[in-house]
């Protein structure tokens, strides 16, 4: 009987391989020779003293390389590689210091690496309030807060904390948030207490109720946080992101509990003015405002005509408590369009005039 034959796929797979080392060394290379010419830039920013980092600048960069893309790679795949190298050269720049809710794993971490890359240095906060001090003291250049959940809607304590911030907002990132019971052992039985921050329990409360009905829901300061506090105690689980569970090293015992399937978190991004002016046009923008008007009959009514008027469409009204005590109330506003925009700029100079307070939060590009 005769020897069997080396497979000549074999061969075949492992001139495949050295073909792709070889291509990774060039890779490489090109990765270097770009890393040098971006510590260059670098050098003249710092003598300018213009921003290092440019969210406009790294979409224009992206919007090029996918248009360029002739496959078989996707462009949303091509969008996130760029995007890291980016963020790498950058850090050679200059690093950026990044404020979020910690600790590690929250889903507000991986909002800010997706904005800024995984190059950026992140400061991990307890709650929004420090996101909210660390980027008005100066301690991080950005912070990153949620802002609306597709679910439960706003996040009322960021919207409070915008009011008295001299903060801005130059950015969104807008991510599918996939919640995961996390535990010690890889088993749902025996589970006492479910840790998460409390937006996340209400998105999975009729999973709860199905099936850990007996298992008290504490709330805690973030997701990540949750998972920490489980990582100590097999009575424990907690609900958090994939990411949290390799961080913690514990098991996913059931995946993707939220009850609404397409579970969407806005997140914004925040700066003061001098760190970042308001970015320019892009076509695709959204304008923040927060107002009050005088308690009168038809106040609010009058809010709208200005837009109506001018053609500019609202696409998100919130009412929030002032907390003076004479029931009144700041209206948190979206509007699409952009203040350079001549339209958008004559419907807010006549909404101002109808309002006892005026404030622009922001003026961004919209995430997609």
């Amino acid at each position: 009987m005769s020897e069997p034959k080396q497979p000549v796929q074999s061969e075949a797979l492992g001139a495949l391989r050295v073909q792709i080392d070889s291509i990774d060394q060039q890779l490489l290379s090109l990765l270097n020779q770009r890393a040098r010419v971006a510590e260059q830039v670098g050098e003249i920013k710092r003598a300018e003293g213009s921003p290092f980092f440019r969210p406009d600048r790294v979409a224009q960069v992206i919007e090029k390389i996918q248009s360029a893309n002739q496959g078989p790679l996707l462009n949303q795949h091509v969008a996130a590689i760029w995007r890291e190298i980016m963020s790498a050269c950058l850090a050679l720049e200059a690093p950026q210091r990044v404020a979020v809710l910690g600790p590690q794993g929250t889903f507000c971490e991986q909002a800010a690496i997706e904005f800024f890359g995984s190059a950026a240095n992140m400061i991990y906060c307890a709650n929004f309030d420090e996101v909210f001090h660390a980027t008005a003291a100066g301690t991080a250049q950005y912070g990153v807060v949620g802002m609306e959940n597709s679910t439960e809607g706003v996040v009322a304590r960021s919207l409070d904390l915008f009011l008295r911030s001299p903060v801005h907002v130059v950015g969104e990132v807008s991510l599918l948030v996939r919640h995961n019971l996390l535990r010690q052992v890889n088993e749902l039985g025996g589970v006492e207490v479910v840790m998460a921050h409390p937006q996340a329990l209400a998105q999975c409360q009729n999973w709860l109720t199905q099936h850990l009905p007996q298992a008290e829901r504490r709330a805690v300061s973030s997701n990540a946080e949750g998972a920490r506090l489980a990582a100590n105690n097999p009575a424990w689980a907690a609900i958090a992101s994939e990411r949290a569970a390799a961080q913690f090293g514990l098991h996913i015992v059931s995946h993707a509990i939220q009850d609404e399937a397409y579970n969407r978190t806005r997140f914004a991004v925040i700066c003061l003015p001098q760190t970042m002016a308001m970015p320019p046009a892009s076509g695709r923008d959204c304008t923040s405002l927060v107002v009050s008007v005088p308690n009168r009959p038809g106040a609010v009514h009058d809010l709208l005509v200005p837009l109506k008027k001018h053609g500019v469409s609202m696409t998100r009204f919130e009412s929030r408590p002032a907390k003076s005590g004479q029931w009144e109330y700041f209206f948190y506003i979206d509007i699409a369009g952009h203040p350079s925009e001549p339209h958008v700029a004559t419907a807010l100079d006549e909404l101002k005039g109808l309002c006892a307070f005026y404030k622009v939060l922001g003026a961004y590009p919209v995430s997609e």
